[in-house]
């Protein structure tokens, strides 16, 4: 691996007509640009919850995850989703390898909040088996379930529903990535009137945060950024729809939301 990747995270569910993510992914891939992606699948495993009438819930945008919803959100996420992912990426050219937090003991958490049920918050990031796949030349394509510590509870060892936007926050710290990417289905981070902030520094980010502009799925999005830029210059919220978004933001074109380490 030569120099910081760049840690990006997806939308797991099925990507619009006008997303190119998996090419753009392909092209950053063939010209020498190591990247790491994460991604989601929330829509896709709601589904497949209500066909076993498991209604979903979440709060501050984690998903409540019961030993029921456990099992579908790990079939869902390492295994069809994640396949589905690497499988459409190798046929664009792509060199990619799927593999859960669970895989090499890369995530290990525990059980922040038992009102959320078997949802793990990350304790330790092991890097070690990313930085093999990337040195091999292969795109790690991480599915967000961890391994819950091994501390002598009645959960150790067995897996944990993570949020993928904090599992990509903390692969960024870890990592020390050059940048964090967030690809969403909406324009970047809005204000309170519903419109779009083009540039944060940490410091205007957290404001945003405790007055309670930031609510539902982004609160884990922007917390992820601000844990990221503790030890990464920057962060970015883009419209993932928009073709060719990932190239552009790297080229400094982003139409989204710019976060900056700078306080």
């Amino acid at each position: 691996m030569t120099g910081a990747p760049i840690v990006v995270k997806i939308g797991g569910s099925t990507l619009g007509s006008h997303d190119t993510t998996l090419k753009d992914l392909v092209t950053l891939q063939k010209q020498g640009v190591d990247v790491v992606v994460v991604h989601g699948g929330g829509n896709v495993i709601s589904q497949w919850m209500q066909r076993q009438g498991i209604p979903p819930r979440f709060v501050d945008g984690l998903r409540v995850t019961d030993a029921a919803s456990l099992e579908i959100v790990v079939a869902v996420l390492s295994g069809l989703i994640n396949k589905e992912l690497v499988s459409s990426l190798q046929q664009m050219g792509g060199r990619a390898i799927g593999i859960s937090g669970v895989d090499g003991n890369l995530l290990e958490a525990h059980i922040a909040n038992p009102e959320l049920g078997f949802v793990g918050e990350v304790s330790q990031v092991n890097g070690e088996p990313l930085r093999a796949l990337l040195d091999g030349g292969f795109i790690p394509m991480i599915a967000p379930v961890g391994r819950h510590r091994d501390d002598g509870s009645e959960h150790a060892g067995s897996p944990l529903n993570i949020n993928g936007d904090t599992v990509a926050g903390e692969l960024a710290y870890a990592l020390e990535a050059e940048r964090l990417v967030f690809l969403t289905d909406v324009a970047g981070i809005l204000d309170g009137s519903n419109r779009l902030i083009p540039r944060l520094n940490r410091r205007r980010a957290n404001i945003l945060f405790q007055s309670g502009v930031v609510r539902g799925g982004m609160i884990p999005k922007l917390s992820a950024c601000l844990r990221a830029l503790e030890r990464s210059p920057i962060a970015n919220v883009v419209d993932g729809r928009r073709p060719e978004a990932l190239l552009d933001c790297l080229r400094g074109v982003s139409t989204g939301t710019t976060i900056i380490g700078e306080v």
